[in-house]
C-alpha cells in the first residue's frame, strides 16, 4: 500500500531519508551480521512499499545495459544505499560482494542465479535460480553466499532494484569471473553518476505551517 502523507507528497524523497536514518541508528549499535540483515531488511521493505520517492535520474539504463547510482554513502562507509537499473537484456558478469547486502526489487523484476568460487579458475553453478518480483527481499554475504549473476526478469521494460551494502560498494574491490579469460578478476565497480539526490531539502515541507 502507498505510504505516502501530505508531507511526503511535498517532500517526496522522505521515505529514502527515513531508511538512511533507520540504518544508519542500526549500524551504530550493531556489528553484528544476523542482526544488520534482520533490522536492515525492515528499512528496506519500508522503502519499497511506495517506488514515487526515486528520482528519475536514478531510474533509467539503456537496453542490454545496467545502471548503478548511488543514493546515499554513510559518511564513515559503514552502508551505502544504491539503485541499480537493468535495461531489457541486461546481465550482470558473475561477481560476488565480499560485504553483507540486502537486495529488494522496487519495479518489475530480475533472474538471479547462484554460484560458488572454488578457485581462482573455477566458478561453478549452484542450479539455483529464483525470479524477484517487486517488493521481495534478498540477502547476501560471504557467510551467506556471495556469487551470482543478476539479469532483468522483463524483456521489454527496465527493472529496478534498490540494494544496501555493509560499505561503500562502488569502491570495495570486489571480485568477477573473466569468461573469456577463463580466471577471476579484481574489479572495482564504480557508481553511474557523480551526484547524489538531495535528501535535505526540507523547506518545502517545513514552511507548511509558517
Amino acid at each position: 500500500m502507498p505510504t505516502h502523507d501530505r508531507h511526503d507528497t511535498l517532500d517526496p524523497i522522505a521515505p529514502l531519508r527515513r531508511c538512511v536514518v533507520a540504518l544508519t541508528h542500526l549500524v551504530e549499535r550493531s556489528h553484528d551480521e544476523t542482526t544488520l540483515l534482520r533490522e536492515g531488511h525492515k528499512a528496506l521493505a519500508s522503502l519499497l512499499a511506495d517506488d514515487r520517492w526515486l528520482p528519475a535520474s536514478c531510474a533509467s539504463a539503456p537496453p542490454g545495459e545496467y545502471r548503478q547510482y548511488l543514493l546515499h554513502c554513510d559518511p564513515l562507509e559503514r552502508f551505502s544505499i544504491v539503485s541499480f537499473v537493468w535495461g531489457p537484456g541486461a546481465r550482470t558478469p558473475i561477481h560476488d560482494h565480499t560485504v553483507w547486502g540486502l537486495v529488494g526489487v522496487l519495479r518489475g523484476a530480475e533472474r538471479c542465479m547462484e554460484y560458488t568460487c572454488e578457485s581462482e579458475t573455477q566458478v561453478r553453478s549452484d542450479g539455483r535460480e529464483h525470479v524477484m518480483q517487486a517488493g521481495m527481499i534478498e540477502a547476501v554475504s560471504p557467510t551467506l553466499g556471495d556469487w551470482h549473476v543478476v539479469s532483468n526478469a522483463q524483456p521489454d521494460g527496465a527493472s529496478v532494484s534498490i540494494h544496501v551494502y555493509g560499505g561503500n560498494i562502488g569502491a570495495i574491490r570486489r571480485h568477477r569471473f573473466d569468461e573469456p579469460l577463463g580466471r577471476v578478476v579484481n574489479f572495482v565497480s564504480g557508481y553511474s553518476s557523480d551526484t547524489t539526490p538531495n535528501l535535505w531539502n526540507l523547506s518545502a515541507s517545513a514552511s507548511v505551517n509558517v
